[in-house]
């Protein structure tokens, strides 16, 4: 007999009684009787109950043991009685009656219980992470996250694609977040940077002469934390093709995402393919976002010209100054009582607007402040346009033309949950295209990329030489589901010439350019072909799988909101010795609290 088991928790059945059986894991739970002692065993694979006749043998070592402590039991294998079967448990038709107990590893008392649903702090379940994973829906998220990796990368060598793995130790690199810098011991003074994503190297697979790579990449970004984004690190399926339009990477990708999550999605339904397309400047209209959650079904509508020198003075400045209104349906919310209008205007305070404007189309005609003061005609085109009834209300979000559609969006999205219109149990899936090219910084004045600024503009060199650049959209796209962010992708610039174009509108000289990106740009000089790609995000896809609100639940070792590992000490100081191995000085900022010296 095998010295820790001959079976796991999980696979012992009826037809297994009368064997004798060995199992090892851990004790999940334990109860007393009376005359018999019941340990419920647990293991990766299942839960067996173990049960200790209290004049055997190993009653007493049974009952001394603490749960959690590793055992391994022997013994016979009896099929319980009708009463007693537990449906709920693939062995609930069996028990092991033990004659023999080892205890392999003790446990001390537990600072969390892994048995129950109780809820603990989020920095101790962190701190001893590995207890935590012990608990079944841990356990279970971690399997579906192994899971939906396997699937992926099965779909996509089905789709053609090649596996290949890009370098850890790279240059750093503009994508948008902060480095994460090592500092390289043998070139004192210089560093390397970790991937914030396999970006160049990807393109360099294409211009190198491979068709479809892929990869579940590490990623590497010094940024804040937040529900749907992990700091440090995360994981994303990176590709790219060769010779492609925009449309032949929507077509890759799509029965991909499709499959997974109809895979593991427990009988949710799923967009099917081709997923629809939403221009950038559309989303923004209708939806208030760039990453729409399309289970909600309102829409916003321009409004402006209603309140352009209207009645209700407000809105009517807000026009005049340069501003924009925007209306939002409620459908069925005018029979509402004024504690909901009430709450819904404390609520935009708190988003920092001054209030939420609405008007109530009652059966005896349009009721509220707005419609008092707003000329009959007005209400009625606001009404016509937001396809409104008697019964319904709108609510409105005026202000300056570069803040407003976000609000709007918010005021979207909170009508949606107050009214419950979100259609639960649905992945809805979208690809958001036509992307600006470039922005305006707020702080600095000055034009910036967007969104990537790899990406090929529309139009290619003469759109960036004869148009406003805050006009030209560039062949970028965003895969989203249920209001979550998947993926940014392009088609990629494959032209020196562009490139050094496009860096030049955004600030960048030539020489900037070269010193930055010089291993891509001198290899687009010996022949690159026409290539673009995508990077769902692997964390992100779980976490919608699993109905999770935060990302750290799927992910096995995940840092702290303040990007710290509670469980292994990291970021941790390093000792003088190894500091100046590397040539490293430290110039700390002084310490919470510490007085700051006066100047002499």
């Amino acid at each position: 007999m095998h010295a820790y088991r001959t079976h796991t928790c999980g696979a012992l059945r009826a037809s297994d009684a009368g064997q004798t059986a060995r199992l090892s894991g851990w004790v999940h739970r334990k109860r007393d009787h009376g005359g018999l002692l019941f340990i419920d065993l647990r293991d990766h694979y299942g839960m067996t109950q173990c049960v200790f006749p209290s004049g055997s043998e190993v009653f007493a070592a049974a009952d001394a043991v603490r749960p959690e402590s590793v055992i391994t039991v022997t013994g016979e294998v009896v099929a319980r009685e009708a009463g007693t079967v537990n449906d709920r448990l693939p062995t609930g038709a069996i028990e092991l009656r033990v004659k023999a107990l080892e205890v392999q590893s003790p446990a001390e008392v537990l600072p969390i219980q892994v048995a129950g649903e109780q809820e603990f702090p989020e920095e101790l379940r962190l701190k001893y992470r590995f207890l935590d994973l012990r608990r079944e829906k841990q356990h279970r998220n971690m399997m579906l996250r192994a899971g939906v990796i396997a699937s992926i990368r099965r779909r996509m060598i089905e789709q053609g694609f090649t596996e290949f793995q890009t370098p850890i130790l790279t240059a750093s690199s503009p994508e948008g977040a902060r480095d994460f810098l090592v500092p390289s011991r043998n070139h004192p003074g210089t560093f390397y940077a970790l991937p914030q994503a396999p970006q160049q190297f990807k393109q360099l697979a294409m211009v190198a002469g491979f068709d479809r790579y892929f990869q579940i990449a590490p990623c590497f970004r010094d940024e804040a934390s937040r529900a749907d984004r992990s700091p440090g690190e995360f994981y994303q399926l990176d590709f790219e093709m060769s010779f492609v339009t925009q449309e032949d990477v929507f077509a890759a990708i799509e029965p991909v995402m499709q499959g997974v999550f109809e895979e593991f999605g427990g009988g949710r339904k799923v967009t099917q393919a081709p997923f629809p397309r939403i221009a950038y400047d559309t989303a923004m209209l209708d939806y208030g976002s760039d990453k729409p959650d399309l289970r909600n079904p309102l829409k916003i509508t321009d409004v402006t010209e209603s309140f352009r020198e209207s009645g209700f003075g407000l809105f009517a400045r807000v026009v005049a100054s340069g501003g924009i209104v925007r209306a939002i349906p409620a459908p069925g919310a005018a029979a509402n009582p004024r504690g909901f209008f009430d709450k819904l205007n404390e609520w935009a305070r708190a988003e920092g607007a001054g209030g939420l404007g609405y008007i109530q189309f009652a059966e005896d005609g349009p009721k509220g402040p707005i419609a008092k003061n707003l000329e009959a005609d007005r209400v009625e085109a606001i009404r016509s346009a937001c396809g409104l009834k008697p019964g319904d209300a709108v609510f409105f979000a005026a202000g300056k033309a570069d803040e407003t559609p976000k609000f709007a969006g918010k005021v979207r999205t909170k009508l949606g949950e107050e009214l419950k219109l979100i259609e639960e149990g649905e992945f809805r899936f979208c690809w958001i295209v036509d992307f600006p090219m470039y922005e305006l910084n707020e702080e600095t004045g000055r034009v910036d990329f967007s969104h990537n600024p790899f990406s090929m503009p529309q139009g290619g060199l003469e759109a960036l030489n004869t148009m406003d650049p805050l006009e030209i959209k560039a062949f970028q796209y965003d895969i989203v589901c249920n209001g979550i962010e998947l993926s940014s992708g392009a088609i990629r610039n494959h032209r020196p010439d562009i490139m050094v174009r496009a860096f030049e509108i955004a600030g960048y000289t030539a020489a900037d350019v070269e010193a930055r990106f010089g291993g891509m740009l001198n290899a687009f000089r010996y022949g690159a072909p026409p290539h673009g790609g995508s990077a769902p995000g692997i964390d992100r896809m779980v976490m919608l799988l699993a109905d999770e609100p935060n990302i750290r639940e799927v992910i096995l070792f995940p840092l702290n909101q303040q990007g710290q590992d509670l469980m292994m000490g990291a970021p941790s100081p390093v000792e003088p010795a190894r500091l100046k191995e590397l040539s490293i000085k430290l110039d700390l900022p002084p310490a919470k609290g510490a007085a700051v010296p006066k100047a002499s």
